[in-house]
C-alpha cells in the first residue's frame, strides 16, 4: 500500500479552540459542521486533520490505497492561515475529503484498484476532483475499491478486501467500497465514489451513510476510468443529506436553495419488484420506515415496474460489458500510461474480475455489435420513458425501497453467492438487483440510512426521482432523513 504517514509536531498544534459539537472528536463532525467550525475559528483544519490520521492508524481495514497525511497537513496549514488573515475562502475550506482511487488526482496514484495502473500519476485532477479543490477541500486519501470498479463487495484481491465500517469482518459494499467505509468509520466527513450500477448506493447503505447517484451528465466525467460512457456517473457520499446537497451544490453549481419537503404533499411509488424477497430485519426495517413516512403524511402508492424491471434486466449488462472495451481502451490511451486495455486485463488479481475481462469483455463471450446496439438503442429507451411515464401518471415524488434486499455479508466466502431466506443466491446479482434499473434509466437515486438489524448492521432506504430531478430529491431526502430515526453510529 502506498502510504504517506509523516506528521511534523509543528503541524500538530490547534490553532483554535475546541469544535463546535455534541462530541468531543473532531472526527464525528458532519462536512457542514467542519466546515462551518474551521470559517469560525472554533476548530483549525490541522486539528481535524490530525484527529483523522489518528483515528486511520495504520488503516487495519483497508479503506486506503494512498493515504496523504503529509499533503493534508500543509494544506490545512495554508488553510488555517488563509482564516487567520480573513481571506475569502471557499463553502469547504480546509474540510479534509476521500476520493475513490478511479478518480484521477494530480500528483498521486490513481490505481484503479488494479495492478497494472499503481504507478499512474496524473497530471491533473478530474473535474469532479478539481470542483472540491476549488472550494477549499483538502484530500486526505484515494480510497480502496472493487478492483477497476466491477463489483458490489470490494473483496480487492490487489489491495485487500475493505472492511464493513460497522463489522470488520463483514464487506463494505462497493465498488465505492473504501469511500463508503472511510465516512461510516469516522475516518473523514465526505467523499466522491463513482456509480455504474449500485457502486455509490449499495457501499453507503451497508456502511449507513447516505450517497448519491446523480442523473447521468450532471457531473463531468473526464479524468476518471471508466466502465461504461452510457452509465457511469460520480457521486458524492457523506454522513447527512444536508452535507450531500452542498456537494451537490459545489460539483454543479447549483444555487437553488434544499429545503425540506412538506411530507403531507409527498407521494411515492412502491414498486413490488423491487420491495420483495428481502431478508428479514431488512423487510423489518423498511416497513417500520414505510410506517413512520406514513405516520408523517405521506402518500405511499403501489406501482407496477415489472416492464421496466424486465427490459433493465436485458439491456444492462450488454451496455457495461460493450462500453468497458471501447471506453477503458480509448481512457488508457489518451492518460499517458502508456498501457492497453490488454495490457491492465493481463494484471487483474481479483479472480471475479478477472474472469468478465478474460471471457465477457475480451474472451469469445464478449458482447456482439449487433446485441449492444438493441440495448442501447432500443431497450434503453424504453426502460427511460417507461420509467418517465410511471412517476407521471402516478404523480410521484420518487420510488421507495430497500437499497440492497440484505445487509452487509461476511468477506470470507462472499465473493461468488451469499444466503438469502435459506437460498444461496449470486452475490452480484442479489446486491444489484434493487440499484441497477435506476442506473441503466440514467435517474437520480438517493440513499440514505434508517437503522441497523439485530446483528449491528446498517440497512439503506433508496429514493429513485425522475430525471434531473436531483435537487428536489435532496429536498425530499432531508424531509425523509429528519421524519426517521437516527442511525447509530459505529462503536
Amino acid at each position: 500500500m502506498n502510504r504517506h504517514l509523516t506528521v511534523g509536531l509543528a503541524a500538530v498544534a490547534a490553532v483554535f479552540a475546541s469544535p463546535a459539537s455534541a462530541s468531543d472528536d473532531p472526527a464525528d463532525l458532519t462536512l457542514i459542521e467542519a466546515a462551518e467550525a474551521i470559517a469560525t475559528q472554533k476548530l483549525s483544519s490541522s486539528a481535524l486533520v490530525n484527529a483523522l490520521i489518528a483515528k486511520t492508524g495504520d488503516d487495519p481495514g483497508n479503506v486506503f490505497i494512498t493515504f496523504e497525511s503529509e499533503g493534508a497537513l500543509t494544506a490545512a496549514a495554508a488553510a488555517d492561515e488563509s482564516i487567520v488573515s480573513g481571506d475569502k475562502v471557499g463553502p469547504l475550506h480546509g474540510v479534509p475529503i476521500v476520493v475513490k482511487d478511479n478518480i484521477a488526482s494530480a500528483g498521486l496514484p490513481t490505481t484503479g484498484g488494479t495492478p497494472a495502473l499503481k504507478s499512474w500519476i496524473p497530471a491533473e485532477d478530474a473535474p469532479v476532483l478539481a470542483k472540491l479543490r476549488e472550494a477549499g477541500a483538502i484530500l486526505i486519501g484515494k480510497t480502496n475499491l472493487h478492483e477497476l470498479a466491477f463489483g458490489i463487495t470490494s473483496n480487492n484481491a490487489a489491495f485487500g478486501a475493505v472492511a464493513n465500517a460497522y463489522d470488520p469482518a463483514r464487506f463494505a459494499g462497493g465498488s465505492s467500497g473504501g469511500t463508503g467505509a472511510a465516512i461510516g468509520a469516522r475516518l473523514a466527513p465526505a467523499g466522491l465514489g463513482t456509480d455504474t450500477g449500485g457502486s455509490v448506493r449499495i457501499p453507503a447503505a451497508l456502511n449507513g451513510v447516505a450517497g448519491l447517484r446523480p442523473t447521468v451528465g450532471r457531473y463531468p466525467a473526464g479524468g476518471i476510468i471508466p466502465i461504461s460512457a452510457t452509465r457511469d456517473t460520480a457521486g458524492p457520499l457523506a454522513r447527512t443529506i444536508a452535507d450531500l446537497a452542498l456537494l451537490d451544490a459545489v460539483i454543479t453549481g447549483a444555487s437553488d436553495e434544499v429545503a425540506p419537503l412538506d411530507l403531507g404533499t409527498v407521494r411515492l411509488g412502491v414498486p413490488s419488484g423491487l420491495t420483495e424477497n428481502l431478508s428479514p430485519e431488512t423487510e423489518r426495517l423498511f416497513k417500520a420506515a414505510l410506517a413512520e413516512l406514513e405516520k408523517s403524511g405521506v402518500t405511499l402508492v403501489e406501482v407496477d415496474i415489472s416492464a421496466e424491471l424486465e427490459l433493465a434486466g436485458k439491456a444492462g449488462f450488454p451496455i457495461a460489458l460493450w462500453e468497458v472495451k471501447r471506453d477503458l481502451a480509448a481512457f488508457l490511451e489518451a492518460s499517458g500510461s502508456g498501457l492497453t486495455l490488454e495490457d491492465v486485463a493481463a494484471e487483474v488479481a481479483s479472480p471475479d474480475v478477472k474472469f468478465v475481462f478474460e471471457n465477457l469483455v475480451l474472451g469469445d463471450q464478449a458482447i456482439p455489435d449487433e446485441v449492444y446496439a438493441a440495448a442501447v438503442t432500443d431497450l434503453r429507451p424504453l426502460v427511460q420513458s417507461g420509467y418517465a411515464e410511471v412517476f407521471a401518471a402516478n404523480g410521484l415524488d420518487a420510488l421507495v425501497f430497500p437499497t440492497t434486499p440484505l445487509a452487509a455479508q461476511a468477506i470470507s466466502g462472499s465473493d461468488m453467492t451469499v444466503s438469502l431466506n435459506g437460498e444461496d443466491v449470486p452475490t452480484f446479482q442479489t446486491f444489484i438487483r434493487n440499484t441497477d434499473p435506476g442506473s441503466i434509466a440514467g435517474i437520480p437515486g438517493l440513499s440514505l440510512p434508517i437503522g441497523l438489524t439485530a446483528a449491528g448492521l446498517p440497512v439503506g432506504l433508496e429514493l429513485d426521482g425522475p430525471a434531473f430531478s436531483d435537487r428536489h430529491l435532496l429536498a425530499l431526502g432531508l424531509a425523509v432523513e429528519k421524519a426517521l430515526p437516527k442511525t447509530q453510529a459505529p462503536e
